[in-house]
């Protein structure tokens, strides 16, 4: 009887890890159209160092498909190593979390071509990095405006786009506060804050910090952003 008990104890121990790792499972599948032969990583930065969690090669077709086991949302990436010799345009940013995820792209626009789909973070994540983009080619464009006129001593110009530039950082920074604030109950909130705006005014980042939820206030880059504000004191 004793030992019906101790087996049947060990069974449902065996079940219930086996349940919350299926909790925690993410797949990561997809194609690299044109890719005949080279290295897919699945990557992640756990502390402070970029490191490879997997790895698949291809041979002869792009398909693949990585599962791995995520305890808390965190940004993933799909890096590209096929030898070419260049380190631009290889790798695919995304937030990963419990659940399945496709990504499709083609091996000669590895990042730019990139379409992922995934779990509503992922959504909202992509619909931040886009209006990221818009703003650092405005500033791109700015700065290259700057220097033009700055070689021809064109102070009026200068003047203004000196003045432009500030007013575009500042957008930038009051729309990743905005988004923060919308999305609050999320682990976006405090990652994009961290990521984008670690500099901004310290009272800013504190009433964001104070508006989280306690899970996410208690996350990875809930964390990390509580440790700039400790910073600034």
């Amino acid at each position: 009887m004793k030992s019906f008990i101790y087996s049947l104890t060990l069974l449902l121990l065996f079940v219930s890890c086996q349940t919350e790792d299926e909790s925690l499972k993410m797949v990561v599948a997809g194609n690299v159209k044109g890719l005949k032969k080279g290295t897919l990583f699945l990557q992640a930065i756990p502390d402070s160092a970029l490191v490879n969690l997997d790895s698949v090669e291809i041979r002869g077709d792009g398909n693949f498909e990585f599962i791995t086991h995520v305890p808390e949302p965190d940004v993933f990436y799909l890096y590209l190593d096929n030898d070419d010799n260049n380190s631009l345009n290889d790798r695919i940013a995304f937030f990963g979390e419990a659940g399945t995820y496709q990504i499709m792209t083609r091996w000669d626009a590895f990042e730019t071509d990139a379409i992922v789909s995934g779990t509503e973070n992922q959504k909202k994540y992509e619909e931040f990095k886009e209006n990221m983009s818009r703003f650092n080619l405005r500033q791109l464009e700015l700065s290259r405006a700057l220097r033009s006129s700055q070689i021809t001593q064109d102070s009026i110009a200068v003047d203004s786009i000196e003045l432009a530039l500030d007013q575009s950082l500042r957008r930038k920074y009051l729309y990743t506060l905005n988004f923060a604030h919308t999305h609050k109950g999320s682990e976006l909130a405090p990652y994009v804050a961290w990521a984008e705006i670690a500099d901004a005014n310290p009272k800013l980042l504190d009433s964001l910090y104070k508006t989280l939820p306690a899970d996410i206030a208690d996350s990875k880059y809930g964390k990390k952003l509580k440790g700039i504000l400790d910073s600034q004191q």
